[in-house]
């Protein structure tokens, strides 16, 4: 088999070949990526081509000393063939060096790609670290604004937008941005931030006290206008229900009646409590309400105290109330809003100082003031505040006992200044009987007076003009007394405690007033007058003013029943019953005066030699005056009795003096019987008078002169006929009569008269013995 024919390459094949490697597309702008891996691989073919051709021209040469030989017997064959293989030689030569070219061109391009691809590696490395860094560069870019928001939302007040955002940043999924130290020193940053947010947050809070502190006094005055209107629709409607007037503001009764919510200040005023509200949210998720809790208390333990921080004066309690008013409904609403926040127990202890102090300064501003009226306003002051707060849940026992601490020094005032008027009214009336001449004065002291409803019945009947019973101090007192129970009224008007306490001042006050300054007044000007007439006008008015107590104790008793009170117990009609006695006494004791003026005129002979057939001359005139005077006294005939037996007594006692007095030495029957005679006239007259029961004054007179006439001394000295017959006769009295009848007997000159002055001195020697202690 002949050997395989190499292939033949021609200089046109070479070059069409090489023509054929194309590594970069010319008619592209750009690089072609994708066919870099081709044009690598044909290099690389390339490269084995070349150790192809390598390994080729050795076997050339190889085989150069074979061609020889074949040449040799084949010399044209191997000329040829020689001619063949260098012109293959010159070709391999040529391709070669072509083919190192390519491969240095190859290698060229190859490398310029290797580095372009490098390059490109390094950009597309770049490019993603890039685009990385961007990346997190946007995401620290984003933290930051939101760390930036937070100071913008900070600034404008969204505490809670602001706290989020942070619990946002804190809560950012894992990622590339997590491992950056930005990042880490925000994480770091937060609880700064917190704390800044929590500043703002604290600040606002404080400014929002600070203006809640000026909003108080607006909050307390609109709250006690409120209660003002609450409590006059009350009364208004009490006085149109009857069923409705025990129940006071604040009863159970008037509360379901009301219907206005306890927010309606709150709410007209529009007080925000947002800033409190967004503090205790802030403070929650912080996990520093406590904190918050105890800055409270102490900001509004130090705002209470600005709201009396110095001695009270007067004029600046409403203001003051107001505020204490506004400050407390604010703590109500915020006890009642925000759940856990505030306790009872720390409003309670705010409220416990402030009324302690209230009423430690209203003590003290009142401690130096003497106006009833003063401590009115101040009482209707504390009660509004009282019954506003009350319906606010606020305990008030510790005012209501300080109202009435006040209520007491009130109505020690209101007694001290009401009893000078009545003193004065007392001194300085004439004591005639009140005139009044037309039917509307009349109805008009008639509605002022405290009189029996009989001669309320006999007055009202009658026609004017008019003179009534009592004088004019009579009327003036009982007006004052009404408007003295008014005013005292008045102040314990709201007042739901201690109305036995108020009770038992007005009654003690009320005695104090009638027993002290009106009777003791009228018995200081008893003393002072003279003028029967006045005296008996002086018993008038106190009759009256004795019926006048026990129908103001009827009225008073029902007016406190009707409002829950107790039972009025008055004493002074007792000390008018004393004063009375003390006029009927100075009625006694003028109608003596002038009765001893009569009996200065009496000339009584004690030793006369013949007795008297007709009474004496002056006892005329006394009966006529004593009857005229005593029965003209406008006064009950109670008195007109008692005056008719005081001056019959003392005429008794009179003439028994006459008889027994020391001053006059001796006495004779017959003088004795004289006075028997006036006696028996003065009897006469009485009984002719209708007053026959004043003749019994006379009986130790008549007993004592009949032992003496009758000579029945043995008689007396018998202690059965003595407690029986002879029961008025004093022992001293008959015995000074017989030892002025022994000394006259003894005087006479004949002897039956000095026997019988003898035994007169025994007998009363022998009475003198038998009562020694009656005759000291």
């Amino acid at each position: 088999m002949p050997p395989r024919r190499r292939p033949q390459f021609t200089q046109e094949s070479v070059e069409q070949q090489l023509q054929q490697i194309h590594l970069l597309d010319q008619s592209s702008s750009s690089e072609n990526l994708e066919q870099l891996g081709p044009i690598i691989k044909q290099i690389h073919t390339n490269r084995q081509q070349d150790a192809y051709l390598r390994t080729l021209q050795g076997l050339i040469d190889s085989k150069d000393a074979e061609i020889e030989n074949i040449c040799g017997d084949n010399y044209q064959d191997f000329i040829s063939s020689v001619s063949t293989l260098f012109t293959v030689k010159s070709y391999t030569h040529n391709l070669r060096d072509k083919i190192g070219t390519v491969d240095s061109s190859v290698s060229q391009i190859g490398r310029g790609l290797a580095e372009k691809k490098r390059a490109l590696l390094q950009s597309k490395k770049t490019a993603m670290n890039l685009d990385e860094a961007i990346d997190s560069l946007q995401a620290s870019l984003r933290i930051l604004d939101v760390v930036d928001r937070v100071g913008e939302m900070v600034k404008e007040g969204k505490y809670w937008s602001a706290l989020r955002s942070l619990e946002d940043i804190q809560s950012t999924p894992q990622s590339s941005l997590s491992q950056t130290p930005l990042f880490q020193h925000i994480l770091m940053s937060l609880p700064s931030l917190r704390g800044q947010i929590k500043d703002a947050v604290t600040a606002s809070t404080k400014q929002w006290l600070l203006e809640i502190r000026n909003l108080t006094g607006e909050v307390g005055k609109l709250a006690l206008e409120a209660m003002e209107k609450r409590t006059m629709r009350w009364r208004s409607r009490r006085e149109k229900d009857s069923m409705l007037r025990l129940s006071r503001v604040g009863s159970a009764v008037e509360t379901v009646s009301y219907e206005t919510t306890d927010d309606m200040v709150l709410e007209t005023l529009k007080v925000d409590f947002k800033p409190l509200y967004q503090s205790i949210h802030i403070y929650s998720t912080l996990d520093s309400l406590d904190e918050l809790r105890k800055s409270y208390q102490a900001d509004r333990k130090a705002q209470s105290d600005l709201i009396l921080p110095g001695p009270l004066q007067l004029q600046s309690l409403v203001p003051l109330t107001e505020q204490i008013i506004g400050f407390f409904i604010i703590e109500s609403h915020i006890l009642q809003t925000t759940g856990s926040f505030r306790s009872k127990a720390e409003v309670e202890e705010l409220w416990d100082a402030i009324a302690t102090r209230i009423a430690e300064a209203v003590d003290g501003a009142l401690r130096n003031v003497t106006d009833p009226d003063s401590y009115l306003h101040v009482k209707e002051t504390l009660i509004a505040f009282i019954l506003t707060l009350e319906a606010y849940q606020y305990s008030t026992s510790s005012l209501h006992a300080s109202v009435f601490r006040l209520f007491e020094k009130y109505a020690t005032l209101l007694e001290r200044q009401f009893s000078k008027r009545f003193k004065d009214i007392v001194v300085q009336d004439d004591y005639q009987p009140m005139h009044v001449d037309k039917q509307t004065e009349k109805d008009a002291v008639l509605k002022v007076v405290w009189i029996s409803n009989a001669e309320h019945a006999e007055l009202s009947s009658a026609s004017t003009p008019l003179n009534f019973p009592w004088s004019q101090s009579f009327y003036l007192c009982c007006e004052d007394i009404r408007d003295f129970v008014q005013r005292f009224y008045q102040f314990v008007e709201g007042v739901s405690q201690h109305h036995r306490n108020v009770d038992e001042l007005l009654s003690k006050s009320l005695d104090t007033i009638l027993s002290n300054y009106v009777s003791d007044s009228y018995w200081g000007n008893l003393a002072k007058t003279s003028t029967l007439s006045q005296v008996a006008q002086i018993i008038t008015n106190l009759e009256h003013f004795e019926v006048a107590t026990a129908e103001l104790e009827r009225s008073l008793t029902a007016l406190r029943s009707a409002q829950r009170g107790g039972t009025i117990r008055l004493a002074a009609a007792t000390s008018f019953k004393k004063t009375q006695m003390r006029a009927s006494t100075r009625i006694a004791s003028l109608i003596n005066s002038k009765l001893d003026d009569f009996f200065g005129l009496s000339e009584y002979d004690w030793t006369p030699a013949t007795r008297e057939d007709a009474p004496s001359m002056y006892l005329y005139e006394l009966v006529n005056w004593l009857t005229t005077v005593v029965d003209s006294l406008q006064i009950s005939e109670s008195y007109k009795d008692e005056a008719y037996r005081a001056a019959t007594a003392y005429i008794a006692q009179c003439l028994m003096d006459f008889l027994t007095d020391r001053t006059i030495e001796k006495i004779n029957e017959n003088a004795i019987a004289n006075i028997l005679v006036d006696l028996d006239f003065l009897e006469e007259q009485f009984r002719s008078a209708g007053r026959a029961n004043l003749i019994s004054l006379f009986n130790e007179l008549r007993s004592t002169t009949s032992i003496v006439l009758s000579d029945s001394v043995a008689e007396y000295l018998v202690p059965s006929l003595r407690q029986t017959t002879y029961a008025s006769v004093k022992p001293k009295r008959l015995t000074a009569l017989l030892e002025k009848l022994a000394r006259y007997a003894a005087s006479c000159r004949d002897q039956a008269s000095r026997e019988k002055g003898e035994r007169r001195r025994k007998e009363a020697e022998v009475v003198g013995r038998l009562f020694p202690g009656e005759n000291r």
